[in-house]
């Protein structure tokens, strides 16, 4: 199969590119990054380098391929994300349709079910319902809160003592590892499908007081507590930092969507199986290696 793969050989396109390579697929791999393209190539896929906003490239991109895992870069701008990510979404949709591609897998996110009160994934809810109108067989791949959005938590456990957002210790949050994205897409893109579905990929369901008390040990901190903040406080913490206000906005409707539990609300109440493989066990492991 001729598929392509864009995301570049990010934590998801690098594992995803070399599980296809292996299987004896014809990869194409989309970057914005000139310097990737020799690192595409190492791992045995073609590279195309250009903007995945620009339908045209994408158009002359996709010509001939039989599938195609869409991703939408996560930070589309400081201002206008919602906005900008949907209209990539377009760009897709008519590079899609110019190209013919008759089988996509496009990686979502929990709560992309809901068209407000979801932070950034609202942009995501705006793309799978123009995706819904091609004549296409479409996975909307579902995926959970990544692990390694604890990463950003580890100057606050060294330089406050604290791990914390503005969601209680005791809500479930649907997590996922980025190597269980890139197995779960590409068990899609080499399946054959009549329409559209949704799949969630999850690798495991975990409350922040069980995630703490896992980073905590493997830091060697076993009483690191999880401090839950006021929305004010979390974004006030953000644009401290240095996150835009905007981002910083949507980062906290985000957080009210999972203390609330809207966003986990699809899956935990329509699907709720733990598909993915790397537990928090295992990841507390990667964890303490970047701490």
């Amino acid at each position: 199969m001729k598929i392509i793969i864009t995301g570049s050989l990010g934590n998801i396109g690098k594992p995803l590119t070399a599980q296809l390579v292996k299987s004896g697929h014809d990869v194409t791999v989309i970057s914005s990054n000139a310097d990737r393209k020799e690192a595409i190539e190492n791992l045995g896929a073609k590279a195309a380098i250009g903007s995945v906003s620009d339908a045209d490239f994408l158009s002359k991109t996709f010509t001939n391929a039989d599938a195609l895992f869409a991703m939408t870069p996560p930070n589309m701008g400081g201002v206008n994300i919602i906005q900008n990510t949907t209209e990539a979404g377009n760009a897709f949709v008519k590079a899609i349709q110019i190209a013919n591609i008759k089988r996509v897998v496009m990686l979502s996110s929990i709560g992309a079910d809901l068209p407000t009160g979801n932070g950034p994934i609202a942009g995501l809810y705006n793309i799978e319902k123009i995706y819904e109108k091609l004549d296409a067989s479409i996975t909307f791949l579902r995926a959970g809160y990544f692990y390694f959005n604890f990463f950003n938590d580890i100057p606050m456990i060294k330089g406050a003592g604290i791990m914390g957002a503005n969601f209680p210790a005791s809500n479930r949050i649907p997590l996922v590892h980025p190597e269980d994205i890139a197995w779960a897409a590409a068990e899609e893109l080499q399946k054959s499908q009549e329409g559209q579905k949704i799949r969630y990929i999850i690798s495991d369901v975990k409350t922040p007081s069980e995630i703490v008390k896992a980073f905590g040990n493997a830091i060697s901190k076993p009483e690191l507590p999880w401090v839950e903040f006021t929305d004010e406080q979390y974004f006030g913490g953000m644009t401290q930092a240095g996150v835009p206000e905007e981002m910083a906005g949507l980062y906290t409707e985000m957080g009210t969507g999972l203390r609330n539990e809207t966003i986990a609300a699809d899956f935990l109440k329509n699907d709720g199986k733990v598909q993915g493989k790397i537990k928090l066990g295992d990841f507390a492991k990667e964890f303490a290696s970047k701490f």
